[in-house]
């Protein structure tokens, strides 16, 4: 990566992992679909003032990770990053901060913690496999 990516905190910004509590509302919004502040403060597991909530689902609107319709006097929120993609930033995100980049290094840790077993491990490896064959 070239310098010059640094000073694009904007645009980068919107790559960053979530925080656990943004993705503890956006687990809600995957799950349930478009909802308001106050289905999404009954979909969460921890008891969270409204407006904490509210707070949040702006936060996630202002980083576009969620779009808004008017709907009455309040807002429908709906998710416009897919888990799939939120899941690969954060994992992009903990190598870079945590393995110097390295994914080797990632799973040499889950390996001496074991985070994985064998039997996941022998999956892993037929998976990268399979998809060094379909290059």
């Amino acid at each position: 990566m070239g310098g010059g990516a640094m000073g694009r905190g904007t645009e980068r910004g919107q790559q960053k992992a979530l925080t656990r509590l943004e993705l503890e509302i956006m687990q809600v919004l995957w799950e349930r679909g478009g909802s308001t502040v106050a289905e999404v403060q009954r979909g969460l597991k921890a008891e969270l003032a409204y407006t904490t909530v509210q707070t949040m689902l702006n936060v996630l609107w202002r980083k576009k990770k969620v779009k808004r319709e008017q709907e009455g006097r309040a807002y429908r929120y709906e998710a416009v990053v897919s888990r799939e993609r939120a899941r690969g930033s954060a994992v992009n995100d903990l190598v870079s901060r945590m393995f110097g980049g390295s994914g080797e290094a990632l799973l040499m840790a889950m390996v001496d913690t074991r985070q994985i077993s064998t039997e996941e491990l022998a999956r892993v490896v037929e998976k990268v496999r399979k998809a060094g064959d379909s290059r």
